[in-house]
C-alpha cells in the first residue's frame, strides 16, 4: 500500500468517525498542510463546510455556528501561524463554554525545530484554553492506527461537549505527499457495521444531590427576601424552569438579556405575576433604593451578569447567603461571593427545589395575618416590580426625549421592530451594556448573544455570522465601529455563504466605553491613547462586500430599514451617527430621571 493509500484510509476513518459522534459542521481556511483534511472533510456527505479566507474569522464563525446549535462544529487550518490566529477565539470558547474541535496541520517531527518553512511549535498552543490535546500519530493503515484514529474522534467531540463545554486541539504530523488516494482494493477501515459509532458516548448532565436540594428549599421556604440572578448561558429549558422557581418562591428575577430569560413565552401573563425584572441596571444606581432591596439569600446561575450596578449590589450585601449553582467544573464566581456551590445542571436543579418547596414547613403567618415577606411596603416582590416599572417608564420617557440619536435608544427601537423569534447579537464594550439596560421583557421570543467570555471586540461580525448560518435569524447584530473595523474580513463570510442579517453600526468615531471612564478625565492624552478616532467611512465597505447600506434620516426610517433587512435576504448595514460626548451625557440624564421617578 502506498503512503497516499495509509494517509486515506487514516484521515478517512478519522473524518468518518467524526460524523457518527454527531459532528455535522465544518469551517476550514485554505492552506497545503492540511490538504488531507480537506479532502476527505468536503467529500463527507454527513458534514457541510464552511469556508474562509481568514483564519481568524474562520474561528469566530465557528464559535458562533457552535453557540447556537449547543455542539462541536470543527476547525480546520494549515500548519504555522494559521493556528496562532485561531487563538482569540479558542479563549473565548474556553471561558464562555462553546463546543469546539480544532484540527490544526503540522509538519512531522523530523521537521520540527530545524527552520523548516511555515513551521512552529504547535504542541498544546493553546495551552490551558484547550480542556484536551492529541498530537495526533503519523497517518498508518494497520488495523491498530484505525482503531486509534476512530477512537480520538469519538472521544474528540464527546470532550468538547462534556460540561463545561470547551476546545479540544487535535494536532495532525502529515508527510507528504498530501493528496490521499483511495486504495485500488476494498480496505477494511475498523467502521463498525450499520454506521454505528466505533466508540458510542452517552452524555450525561450532573443532577443536585437529594440532601442538598431538601436542604436549600427548607431554607428558602422560610426566607422572605430572596433574589434570583439569571446570568448569560444558552440552554433553552433554563428559563421556564427558573421563572417557576421563582414563581413559587416569590422571588425576583434578575434576567440578564444573555440568560435567555428577559424575553420569551415563560413570562406571558399580568405584570403582577410576573417575576422577571429588567431595569435593574439603572435603578440599582440609586442607593436609596439600593438599602430598600436588601436581600437575604441569592441563587445565582450562568456567569457573571453584564451589569456593574448589580456586581456592586451583590457586593454591598456580600455577607448575604449567595449560593452559586453552576454544572461545570470552572469557578464562575470571580468576585468571590459564593456562600455555597452547588455543581449541578441549573434546569434540572430548579425543577428540584421547586418540587421540594410544598412539602417543607412554611413560615407562620405573621401577626394580623400577613403574608410571608410582607412588610411597611408590601410583599417583597411587589416591591421589586413596583420599582421595576417606575425605572422602565422613567427611562422610556427619557429617551424620547432626545433630540439627537442615542444609542441607547438602538435597542429599545429593535424590541418593537424585529419580529418574533429574531436574535440580537451584541458586540462587548457599550453595546451589550445598552441591550442589558435598554431592551425591555416582553413574552415575544428572542435569542440574546455576545462574546462575553473574554469581552473582546474581535471577531464580532463573524460570531454573528457563524449565529445566522446556524438558523439564528433574522438576526440583528449591533457593533461599534472599532469593533466592526477590527472584523471586516468577516463580512465576507455573508457573501460567500449566502447568509443574511442585519448590521447596525454605532458610528461615534472611536471607542465610546472609554468616555465612561476615569480616562476621560484626563482630556491631553484621551484622544490619543483612548478615544483613537479613525475618521473612516464604511459605505465602501459595505459595497465590496455586497451589502445594502442604510444611514437613516430619523427613528422612523430606521425602524423601516430594520424591517426591510429582516424581511429581505443577504446584508444590510445601517448605519446610526452618534457623538461619544454627548452620549456620556444622555446616559446620565437617563439615570438621574429614574433616580428622580424613584421614591428617596
Amino acid at each position: 500500500m502506498t503512503p497516499a493509500q495509509a494517509l486515506y484510509l487514516y484521515v478517512n476513518a478519522f473524518v468518518d468517525e467524526l460524523v457518527h459522534a454527531g459532528l455535522t459542521d465544518v469551517c476550514l481556511a485554505p492552506g497545503s498542510r492540511s490538504a488531507p483534511l480537506a479532502y476527505r472533510l468536503a467529500d463527507h456527505p454527513g458534514l457541510k463546510l464552511w469556508t474562509h479566507l481568514d483564519e481568524r474569522s474562520a474561528a469566530f464563525f465557528a464559535l458562533g455556528l457552535a453557540r447556537v446549535q449547543r455542539r462541536p462544529v470543527a476547525l480546520v487550518c494549515t500548519s504555522g501561524t494559521a493556528a496562532a490566529n485561531f487563538l482569540p477565539a479558542v479563549v473565548e470558547a474556553h471561558l464562555a463554554r462553546v463546543p469546539l474541535l480544532v484540527l490544526t496541520a503540522d509538519r512531522p517531527p523530523e521537521l520540527r525545530d530545524t527552520g523548516a518553512p511555515q513551521t512552529i511549535d504547535q504542541v498544546r498552543l493553546y495551552g490551558g484554553f484547550a480542556k484536551w490535546f492529541v498530537d495526533m500519530l503519523l497517518p498508518e493503515a494497520a488495523p491498530d492506527a484505525l482503531r486509534y484514529a476512530r477512537t480520538i474522534a469519538g472521544r474528540a467531540v464527546a470532550a468538547a461537549r462534556e460540561a463545561p463545554a470547551g476546545v479540544v486541539h487535535l494536532n495532525f504530523p502529515f508527510r507528504e505527499p498530501l493528496i490521499p488516494a483511495p486504495p485500488d482494493a476494498p480496505a477494511a477501515d475498523m467502521a463498525r457495521p450499520g454506521g454505528r459509532p466505533y466508540v458510542s458516548v452517552a452524555p450525561g448532565v450532573r443532577a443536585p444531590e437529594p440532601g442538598a436540594v431538601a436542604a436549600l428549599a427548607a431554607e428558602l421556604a422560610r426566607t422572605e427576601r430572596g433574589l434570583i440572578l439569571a446570568g448569560p448561558q444558552t440552554d433553552p429549558a433554563f428559563p421556564a424552569a427558573v421563572t417557576r422557581l421563582a414563581a413559587a418562591l416569590g422571588y425576583p428575577v434578575l434576567a440578564d438579556p444573555l440568560s435567555q430569560t428577559r424575553c420569551g413565552p415563560h413570562i406571558s401573563g399580568p405584570p403582577d405575576r410576573r417575576t422577571i425584572i429588567d431595569a435593574y441596571d439603572a435603578f440599582l444606581r440609586h442607593a436609596p433604593t439600593v438599602e430598600a432591596l436588601a436581600p437575604q439569600v441569592v441563587l445565582r446561575f450562568g456567569a457573571m451578569p453584564t451589569s456593574k450596578p448589580v456586581l456592586q449590589y451583590l457586593q454591598r450585601y456580600a455577607d448575604t447567603g449567595q449560593v452559586l449553582i453552576d454544572a461545570g467544573g470552572a469557578w464562575q464566581d470571580a468576585p468571590r461571593l459564593a456562600a455555597r456551590v452547588i455543581q449541578a445542571d441549573p434546569v434540572l436543579t430548579c425543577d428540584a427545589l421547586t418540587a421540594s418547596l410544598p412539602g417543607v414547613a412554611r413560615v407562620p403567618p405573621l401577626p394580623g395575618g400577613g403574608s410571608r415577606g410582607e412588610g411597611d411596603d408590601g410583599p417583597w416582590l411587589a416591591r421589586w416590580q413596583a420599582v421595576d416599572a417606575c425605572a422602565r417608564e422613567a427611562i422610556a420617557r427619557q429617551v424620547a426625549a432626545f433630540a439627537e440619536p442615542f444609542e441607547g435608544r438602538v435597542f429599545a427601537e429593535l424590541a418593537e421592530c424585529l419580529p418574533d423569534g429574531a436574535t440580537v447579537f451584541a458586540s462587548s464594550s457599550m453595546p451589550v451594556r445598552d441591550l442589558d439596560t435598554f431592551f425591555p421583557a416582553s413574552a415575544r421570543r428572542r435569542l440574546f448573544l455576545a462574546n462575553r467570555g473574554a469581552n473582546g471586540i474581535d471577531g464580532v461580525v463573524s460570531s454573528a455570522l457563524g449565529a445566522a448560518a446556524a438558523g439564528a435569524g433574522p438576526l440583528a447584530l449591533v457593533i461599534g465601529d472599532l469593533a466592526l473595523y477590527h472584523d471586516l474580513n468577516g463580512l465576507l463570510a455573508a457573501k460567500r455563504h449566502g447568509l443574511s442579517a442585519i448590521i447596525i453600526l454605532i458610528h461615534n468615531d472611536g471607542g465610546g466605553i472609554f468616555s465612561f471612564l476615569p480616562q476621560a478625565a484626563h482630556p491631553e492624552r484621551f484622544e490619543q491613547l483612548f478615544g483613537a478616532p479613525h475618521g473612516l467611512d464604511f459605505r465602501p465597505a459595505a459595497e465590496m462586500y455586497g451589502a445594502a447600506y442604510r444611514r437613516p434620516a430619523d427613528w422612523a426610517d430606521f425602524r423601516r430599514a430594520v424591517a426591510e433587512g429582516a424581511a429581505g435576504s443577504g446584508l444590510t448595514l445601517i448605519e446610526v451617527r452618534t457623538r461619544r460626548d454627548s452620549n456620556v451625557t444622555m446616559h446620565r440624564e437617563v439615570w438621574k430621571a429614574v433616580a428622580a421617578a424613584l421614591p428617596a
